[in-house]
């Protein structure tokens, strides 16, 4: 990933205790790991995975108390986590897709492309989503040899559950940070250069939409086919009600870099970024308020819903919201 975070060990175990937070809800837990954690995901209020880069994953089986880090044996970033639903999830590490169907006790690796396919340059997967139970597709980019540049955006589409996997032409050649899904047929893509991309056919087909910025887009929400938001550098935050059509543009006087933004019903939302950047708003998105937080490490990863909600980021930071 061109994003650069620096890369280090982490220890097998993760024993947790909470340090009290200042208001807004937000509890800072003391790890021992002392690499980035980028993504985060709950199954349920108990068991969820944090994961990043050198290959690590974790689970928690008591709400976040303590987690057990699970050999994966690989070296790449683990850059995004998903569940489509309690026992069938996958996760991107770099070049390569692992998949579960039996809620992450067990993880296997399973060939997402071939390397004849990519003769001048390197895969990177940054982001994947099912749509159901068949159509899933990861997106990312392919790098040059040295893996300092970007030569092409990429789009890999699956409709057998991830078995086999094919590739899509899009209309950019630019990094893609980002993907979600509303059903079966819509879905955005968000990525360098202020990029939209829009489907309305389960991802065969992308069109892009006009962002009106040129800020890197690094996540993507959407609630429903209309309603959606999107974040990036420089505290740029763009909200839709039209599925893409027009964005605006949500000015606020916060400059951080923002990472992930995630709504847990239609009114209330929250964004994480860098030095420890949190927003929070309960007006469907047209005005945040920037949260006390508990640390100042950036924060890359987020998962809220209705109940509880985490974050994690730079030298393993796990934050807790509890409502």
């Amino acid at each position: 990933m061109l994003q650069f975070r620096i890369v280090v060990g982490f220890a097998a175990i993760i024993l947790v205790s909470c340090i009290p937070a200042f208001g807004q809800g937000w509890k800072l837990h003391s790890t021992e790991i002392e690499g980035d954690l980028v993504t985060i995901y709950f199954t349920s209020a108990t068991k969820g995975f944090v994961a990043g880069d050198n290959g690590y994953l974790a689970s928690t089986g008591d709400g976040g108390k303590t987690w057990q880090k699970y050999p994966l044996n690989t070296t790449e970033n683990i850059n995004e986590i998903y569940f489509r639903n309690d026992n069938n999830g996958y996760l991107v590490a770099g070049r390569k897709l692992f998949i579960t169907s039996d809620g992450g006790s067990s993880w296997r690796e399973t060939v997402i492309f071939r390397a004849a396919n990519f003769k001048d340059g390197i895969p990177e997967f940054l982001s994947i989503r099912f749509a159901d139970k068949k159509l899933g597709l990861a997106i990312g980019s392919v790098l040059n040899r040295k893996g300092d540049a970007v030569l092409d955006s990429l789009v890999m589409r699956t409709d057998d559950g991830g078995e086999t996997w094919r590739r899509i032409i899009v209309p950019s050649r630019t990094e893609l940070f980002h993907l979600d899904f509303n059903g079966s047929s819509h879905g955005w893509i968000v990525g360098d250069k202020g990029l939209v991309l829009h489907t309305t056919n389960g991802g065969i087909s992308w069109e892009t939409q006009k962002s009106g910025v040129v800020r890197a887009l690094f996540n993507v929400d959407f609630r429903d086919d209309d309603f959606g938001f999107a974040v990036g550098g420089g505290g740029t935050i763009l909200r839709t009600e039209d599925g893409g059509r027009n964005w605006e543009k949500i000015n606020t006087q916060f400059p951080e870099t923002f990472k992930r933004v995630d709504f847990a019903d239609d009114k209330n939302g929250w964004i994480v970024g860098h030095k420890g950047a949190i927003l929070r708003s309960s007006d469907r998105g047209r005005t945040w308020i920037k949260q006390q937080s508990t640390t100042s490490q950036d924060l890359y990863g987020l998962y809220m819903v209705k109940k509880y909600g985490w974050a994690v980021g730079a030298g393993g930071t796990i934050i807790e919201h509890q409502k």
